[in-house]
C-alpha cells in the first residue's frame, strides 16, 4: 500500500500524529507526519510571544513573521514533501483542518502524487472558493475558534491565537474548541506545544477544480461529529459541494463521535480509520 503522509492543521505541528503513529506502523503501514508551511520547524514567533512585559496591544497589532506564506508556498512545500517521501509514487495524505486546502490544491496540480486525499474534519473547498468563506456560513456560526481569534487579519497576515495570555477563561475556551473529549492533562501538554500565528494566506487562497485533476483522486472525508472549530454542518458541505462538482468519484465518508482533535482524543480509532486506505 502506499506510504501515508500526515499533515497537521493551524497552530500544530507534525508532533501531534504522535500518538497515532505507533498504531499505523504496528499495523504494517509506512507513515510519516510532516510540518505545515509557518508551522513546526517552519514556524516564526511574533515578538509579542516572546516579549516580557506582555503587551496586551502587540497582540493585537504585531505584523506577523509568517504573514507572507500562501496557498501557493503551502502547497508547493507539501508536493515537495509527497514526491521526496514516495520517492515519485503516490501517497495517501491525510490532512486536518486548515491543511485541507493545502492538500486540495497540491491534488489539483499533482494528482499523480496523490493516491488516496483524506480529509480529517479539514476544510475542503469547492472550485474557486476560499477556506476563509466558510467560516461565514450560517452552520459556522456557533463555531468556538472565530471568537478566539486576535486582531484583523487583514492588518496580522495571520489567524492569531493568543497562548501566552493569563486569561483562565480565554484558554479554557482554547481547550473547548480544540480538545473537548482530550484528556486535561494531555490538553494542557499539546496547548503548550501550539504556535499563535496560522497564515492567512492559506485560508485566503483559492484553486480551480478539474476532472482530470482534484476530481480524478479517490477522497475520504473523516466528520468529527462533536468539533466545535469546524462545525458538522460545514462538513457536511464541503461533502455535498465536491460529489455534486465530481459525481462520478463520490467521497467516501467515515464519521467519528470525536472533538477537532481525535489524534489525541482516540487516536487507535483513528489509525483504524485510515490504516486501510491506500
Amino acid at each position: 500500500m502506499s506510504t501515508l503522509v500526515l499533515v497537521h492543521g493551524f497552530w500544530h505541528g507534525s508532533w501531534c500524529w504522535s500518538e497515532v503513529v505507533p498504531h499505523v506502523v504496528a499495523a504494517g503501514r509506512l507513515t510519516v507526519a510532516v510540518d505545515l508551511a509557518g508551522h513546526g520547524l517552519h514556524a516564526r514567533r511574533p515578538r509579542w510571544f516572546r516579549a516580557q512585559p506582555y503587551n496586551r496591544e502587540a497582540v493585537s497589532t504585531e505584523v506577523s513573521p509568517v504573514a507572507d506564506v500562501s496557498l501557493d508556498d503551502a502547497a508547493g512545500l507539501l508536493t515537495s514533501q509527497i514526491r521526496r517521501i514516495g520517492r515519485g509514487e503516490p501517497v495517501t495524505v491525510v490532512a486536518h483542518s486548515a491543511a485541507g486546502p493545502v492538500l486540495t490544491r497540491t491534488a489539483e496540480q499533482t494528482p499523480e502524487l496523490v493516491a488516496h486525499a483524506v480529509y480529517l474534519s479539514a476544510y475542503m473547498p469547492a472550485s474557486g472558493k476560499s477556506a476563509a468563506a466558510y467560516t461565514r456560513l450560517p452552520e459556522a456560526a456557533d463555531d468556538l475558534v472565530a471568537p478566539l481569534l486576535q486582531g484583523d487579519p487583514a492588518r496580522t497576515g495571520a489567524l492569531r491565537l493568543d497562548f501566552a495570555t493569563d486569561d483562565a477563561a480565554y484558554r479554557q475556551r482554547l481547550h473547548e474548541a480544540f480538545y473537548g473529549d482530550v484528556d486535561p492533562v494531555l490538553a494542557e501538554a499539546a496547548t503548550g506545544l501550539l504556535t499563535p500565528d496560522g497564515p492567512v494566506g492559506i485560508m485566503l487562497g483559492t484553486t480551480a477544480l478539474t476532472r482530470e485533476g482534484w476530481g480524478s483522486v479517490r477522497r475520504t472525508y473523516i466528520v468529527c461529529t462533536r468539533d466545535l472549530a469546524i462545525r458538522p454542518g460545514v462538513q457536511a458541505t464541503f461533502i455535498a459541494e465536491a460529489d455534486a462538482a465530481f459525481p462520478d468519484n463520490p467521497t467516501s465518508v467515515v464519521s467519528l463521535d470525536a472533538s477537532h482533535s481525535p489524534f489525541l482524543s482516540m487516536p487507535g480509532e483513528l489509525a483504524d480509520i485510515i490504516i486501510p486506505l491506500g
